[in-house]
């Protein structure tokens, strides 16, 4: 049966237009599907529930939305709103026409949202036995509304709805979706919707695709690099390493959805704010992943290998380590390392034992300090857990003890580094001008955590590090020095 339960008042329209506002909820009312996101929030819950969803999938979609609507009641107000409908629904609303929600979701998810949005009188939705969509939404609606109605939807599916109702308002809806409904339908308004490729295209972060020029370091510093052989391969490591990486951070977004909705700047990514979809940001993230994969398998199996392993630990701490204090550190920086791995490999470099300790302790001290700020901004909003992590305000203190000794750390080791290996390189000529490199490591983390100390370091220190000009200022001055004593010039 079809629910068109009455929320909170039956008050007699007094407006001009007695024709009642229908609005569809995912995709018009709301920016995302609520189906999707209970089935997301079900699964984060405990990742072998997927197999019970798989059960529920099977016995129907009806089926489907009762079992997820009554283990997983969602909550409206962490939901991104299609502020645009919001304000046009409320205006028709003051006007003292009737609004009235049909959704294909079912009852029970409906009725949250009807505290969240007052001028909601009435609604249909999904129960026992009927799914309220397409052509069996259009008919309730012409049985409950004979006198007629408009109709505000978002898909392919309103279609039929569209055909029956007084006027249709498009909201977000395709091209070939706008096309069809304007042959069928009184078309009297078109919200555009969001520009999902340039979402798409953020989701991916293609600014920390710079991290994956780490995979041409093995090769600098066994002086392969001007092996014009190596090019190619390199190039193929940076390419496959940064779209695999890309597609993990989609699947991190889509995991942390709950989260990064709380978040003080992760709530603007497109999947938090509803500027991209779940199934087109899934299906995306598929694209890239294999296409990430078979860049790899062209660089060398060895090089799929490692690939491999990166996306298997970047999963791992999306799922489980990012949770756990210290070890999230640790794990952020075995990524960064990995990707010296790939290098390695990709080039036949010898390994090098020295550079993926540095590696580990200097980006270890980054990846305190991405945490340092935002324990720092949950204090500042008067909190004391960070959402998605397993940090309190309290650990403050210890996250920066802890970045901070790992820097030092890391210009020990590049100390011990000059002194014990760099001068048996055969490429390194004149090794003195190495001296240059520990000062400047020790000024580029000081510089970091000053910033971040202060409260300046937004999320991403390593951002930062490529943007800030003092740093990349120290980071050129160490290049040259390097390339000096490659080339032997006298100091």
């Amino acid at each position: 049966m079809i629910d068109s339960g009455t929320s909170k008042t039956n008050t007699p329209l007094d407006g001009t237009d007695p024709v009642p506002l229908v609005l569809d909820l995912d995709g018009t009312l709301i920016r995302t599907d609520s189906l999707i996101e209970q089935a997301l929030a079900f699964v984060r819950r405990n990742p072998f529930a997927i197999f019970k969803l798989v059960g529920w999938v099977m016995a129907g979609r009806v089926t489907l939305k009762e079992r997820l609507a009554a283990a997983v009641p969602l909550n409206p107000e962490l939901l991104p709103i299609n502020e645009e409908m919001v304000a046009l629904a409320q205006q028709e609303a003051e006007k003292g026409r009737k609004i009235v929600l049909a959704t294909a979701a079912h009852a029970e998810t409906a009725k949250l949202f009807l505290e969240k949005f007052p001028f909601i009188s009435e609604f249909l939705a999904t129960e026992t036995g009927v799914n309220l969509k397409g052509k069996t939404k259009a008919e309730a609606l012409v049985k409950r509304f004979p006198g007629g109605f408009d109709y505000a939807g978002d898909s392919r599916a309103d279609l039929e709805v569209w055909k029956r109702a007084r006027n249709a308002i498009l909201v977000g809806a395709s091209r070939g979706t706008v096309s069809k409904a304007r042959k069928t339908a009184n078309v009297i308004q078109v919200l555009p919707r969001p520009a999902v490729f340039k979402a798409f295209i953020k989701c991916l972060r293609p600014h920390q695709w710079a991290k994956n020029v780490l995979v041409v370091v093995p090769a600098v510093l066994s002086g392969k690099i001007i092996d014009p052989s190596t090019i190619l391969p390199l190039t193929l490591a940076f390419f496959a390493l940064s779209l695999t990486a890309s597609a993990t951070y989609v699947f991190n977004d889509i995991w942390d959805l709950q989260d990064d909705r709380q978040h003080w700047s992760k709530r603007r990514r497109p999947f938090a704010s509803g500027a991209l979809s779940l199934p087109a940001g899934i299906l995306g993230a598929l694209i890239c992943f294999v296409a990430g994969l078979a860049l790899a398998l062209m660089a060398g199996l060895a090089v799929l290998q490692w690939v491999l392993i990166y996306v298997v630990v970047t999963l791992t701490y999306s799922l489980w380590l990012k949770r756990k204090v210290i070890h999230d550190a640790f794990t952020l920086a075995s990524l960064f390392t990995l990707r010296l791995v790939v290098g390695m490999v990709a080039v036949a470099a010898e390994p090098s034992p020295w550079l993926f300790v540095f590696a580990m302790f200097f980006f270890t001290s980054l990846a305190f300090a991405k945490r340092h700020t935002e324990i720092a901004r949950v204090i500042e909003k008067g909190g004391d857990w960070v959402n998605g992590r397993g940090y309190r305000a309290s650990d403050l203190p210890l996250v920066l003890a802890a970045g901070i000794s790992s820097s030092i750390a890391a210009v020990i080791i590049m100390v011990l580094y000059i002194i014990e290996d760099a001068h048996q390189q055969s490429f390194i000529k004149v090794g003195d001008w190495l001296w240059a490199l520990p000062p400047l490591i020790f000024l580029i983390s000081s510089r970091i955590w000053v910033v971040c100390q202060r409260g300046d370091l937004d999320d991403d220190p390593v951002v930062f590090v490529v943007k800030d000009r003092v740093c990349l200022a120290y980071a050129a001055l160490g290049g040259v020095c390097f390339f000096l004593a490659w080339f032997g010039v006298p100091l």
